[in-house]
C-alpha cells in the first residue's frame, strides 16, 4: 500500500545554513507550536489504549514499549520514570530498545533492521496475553518494531503504535494506531525534533493517565512516589501537611513512619 512518508518530506524552510541564530530558533519554535494541536487529534485513540491498559493492569498485566533510536530511547525514558514517580516495580512498565541498553547512549548499527529480535527481547520478559505492547516508530517502517508487533498480535497480545506517518506499515500491524501528523521537520527528516516531541507528549499521556486510573494518584498528588532524596521527602511532607492539616514536623514523622504519602494520609494523625 502506497502512502506519503510525511517525516521525510522537505522542510518548509530553505537555506538554514544562511539563517542568523534568532531566525533559526524562531523558526524552530514556530514549528514546535504545531505539535500539541497534532497530538490533540489523536486523543480518542490514546483514550482507547489507556482504558484497555488499565483493565489489564488491574489484573496484573504490564506495559511494554519497543522502539529504535530516538523512539526507543523515549520508551525507555517513560518506563524508567514510573517506579520513582508512582512506586510501581520496574517490571510493570518496560522499555526495550533495538540493540539493547548500549543503544540508549550509542547507536547500534543495523539493530533496527532485525525483524525477529524484538520478539526475542519480549519473550525474555515472558510477555503474555495480560500485557500490552506499544511500538514506537516515527517513520512507521522500522522492521524491529513491526516484527515485534506482528508476533505479539499473533499471540493475542493487545498491540498499539505511536507513529508520525498515518497509513504507514506499523499502523497496519496493531490493534490501536496512534498516528500524530506533525508535518515535515524543520531539519528535513530529523525525527528527533517534532516527531520525537510528539511521541514524548503521547507517552506522558499514556503513562500518567494509566497511573491515575489505577489509583496511584490522589487529587492531583503523586502519593506513591519513592522517597529517594531530600527533595522528594520535602514534597511528600508538604502533601501530608496539606492533606491532614498537621504541622510540617508531624507530617514528616508520619511520612517516615508509614513510608509513603498514601499510607500516611490513610493512617492520619495520631
Amino acid at each position: 500500500m502506497k502512502y506519503t512518508k510525511i517525516t521525510e518530506t522537505p522542510s518548509h524552510y530553505n537555506d538554514l545554513d544562511q539563517m542568523d541564530t534568532k531566525t533559526i530558533l524562531q523558526s524552530m519554535n514556530d514549528e514546535d507550536k504545531k505539535i500539541a494541536f497534532a497530538v490533540e487529534k489523536v486523543i480518542p485513540q490514546v483514550s482507547k489504549l489507556v482504558d484497555a491498559l488499565s483493565e489489564r493492569f488491574e489484573k496484573g498485566g504490564r506495559l511494554f514499549y519497543i522502539g529504535a533510536g530516538t523512539s526507543g530511547r523515549l520508551g525507555v525514558l517513560d518506563a524508567s520514570e514510573i517506579p520513582p514517580t508512582f512506586g510501581l516495580p520496574h517490571e510493570r512498565v518496560v522499555g526495550i530498545i533495538a540493540g539493547g541498553d548500549t543503544a540508549i547512549r550509542k547507536a547500534v548499527e543495523n539493530a533496527e533492521d532485525d525483524t525477529q529480535q524484538a520478539w526475542l527481547d519480549l519473550k525474555a520478559h515472558n510477555i503474555n496475553t495480560n500485557d500490552v505492547l506499544v511500538g514506537i516508530a516515527a517513520s512507521g517502517t522500522t522492521p524491529y518494531v513491526i516484527g515485534g508487533l506482528k508476533m505479539a498480535r499473533a499471540e493475542n497480545i493487545l498491540t498499539a503504535c505511536i507513529t508520525n506517518n498515518p497509513g504507514s506499515p506499523v499502523t497496519e500491524a496493531v490493534d490501536i494506531a496512534i498516528a500524530v501528523n506533525v508535518g515535515p521537520e524543520f531539519l528535513t527528516g530529523s525525527t528527533r525534533m517534532k516527531s520525537g516531541t510528539s511521541q514524548k507528549l503521547v507517552l506522558n499521556m499514556i503513562s500518567t493517565a494509566l497511573m491515575i486510573k489505577i489509583g496511584k494518584v490522589k487529587g492531583n498528588k503523586m502519593v506513591n512516589m519513592q522517597l529517594t532524596n531530600d527533595k522528594l521527602v520535602d514534597r511528600g511532607t508538604r502533601y501530608i501537611v496539606e492533606g491532614l492539616g498537621v504541622d510540617y514536623e508531624e507530617a514528616e514523622k508520619l511520612l517516615k513512619t508509614h513510608g509513603s504519602v498514601k499510607n500516611a494520609l490513610e493512617a492520619g494523625p495520631k
